[in-house]
């Protein structure tokens, strides 16, 4: 606990820095409040995704297919839309189809003990495949403004996007799930030791099952979140996005061997990240860096803990 406290620390310690550096570097444009305000919806799904997959990674496992959730979820929304349903019907079958997702992954995960690295990187390709057959390579953009306005305006009197805000609600009940409940310690007991929790009564495939769907309903309301605000439902909405989603996690400090993490680093770890990419871009970076600088972040995310965990060790042998 006293690791993860200094690595929070360190994490905001690194975003006053971004946001020092940033706001000379842009002659204080930076932390403007328009630029806070994009920065927010270009967070926004990847705070959204980020909530469940915390508790997945937390308690062991890892769900790559969530990005693919995202892009089948847009897909639907435009099929759907396009068959002539209306939005009040779609958006919460498109969420139940996420769960359904999730729940596919959770069942061939805790059934039949298939590894979810590799599953999730199975239906990673599986989902994305489905949303170009729902919806080929075609966009649909005709949505009433009362539903993208959503995605495109802040709240009132505020700079603060609406997803920011559905963010930080989700993010409180997620807060309170892990760290507040009995069902957070069950996932934390799975991911420090899976054999002991079951053997202290803990419902391990349940509680796996359950963490993966949660994944796939949070995954299909960013699909809906990203719709909006791009006004396009399109089959390749999303795509990479997951590799800056677990970034931003593995960066917040979660242990991706399990057993460790907070929601408040991983939220700490989404900021630093949408910081550095919105600093990039105002710096006019080409895609290609960015991609590049995501990629070393999640290196060093990975890599940091395990460097601590040595030096810390060797300290403790030295006479």
């Amino acid at each position: 606990m006293r690791n993860l406290l200094r690595w929070e620390t360190a994490l905001v310690f690194l975003l006053v820095v971004v946001a020092l550096t940033g706001q000379v570097s842009t002659d204080g444009s930076f932390l403007s409040g328009g630029n806070l305000f994009y920065l927010g919806l270009d967070i926004g799904e990847i705070a959204l995704i980020a909530l469940p997959l915390t508790l997945v990674i937390v308690a062991g496992e890892i769900d790559l297919s969530v990005a693919s959730v995202l892009g089948l979820s847009s897909a639907l929304i435009g099929w759907l839309w396009n068959a002539g349903w209306s939005l009040e019907t779609i958006l919460p079958t498109v969420i139940v189809a996420g769960a359904v997702c999730g729940a596919v992954n959770g069942l061939l995960v805790t059934r039949l003990g298939l590894p979810s690295l590799a599953v999730t990187i199975g239906t990673l390709a599986l989902y994305r495949g489905l949303a170009l057959v729902v919806l080929g390579d075609t966009a649909v953009a005709d949505f009433p403004a009362s539903y993208t306005s959503f995605g495109t305006t802040p709240l009132p009197g505020t700079d603060i996007p609406y997803p920011i805000v559905l963010a930080a609600v989700l993010a409180v009940l997620f807060g309170v799930a892990l760290h507040a409940s009995s069902f957070g310690r069950s996932v934390f007991a799975i991911g420090a030791n899976e054999e002991g929790a079951r053997f202290s009564g803990i419902r391990v495939k349940r509680v796996k099952l359950s963490l993966f769907v949660l994944a796939g309903a949070v995954a299909a309301i960013a699909g809906i979140v990203y719709t909006f605000r791009f006004s396009s439902a399109r089959a390749d909405n999303g795509v990479g996005l997951e590799l800056a989603v677990v970034a931003a996690v593995l960066l917040g400090g979660v242990s991706i061997f399990g057993g460790k993490g907070s929601l408040f680093g991983v939220l700490a770890g989404v900021l630093l990240l949408g910081g550095l990419r919105n600093l990039l871009i105002l710096q006019d970076t080409s895609t290609e860096v960015l991609t590049i600088v995501t990629g070393l972040l999640l290196l060093v995310s990975v890599l940091a803990p395990s460097v601590t965990r040595r030096v810390g060790s060797l300290r403790k042998a030295a006479p």
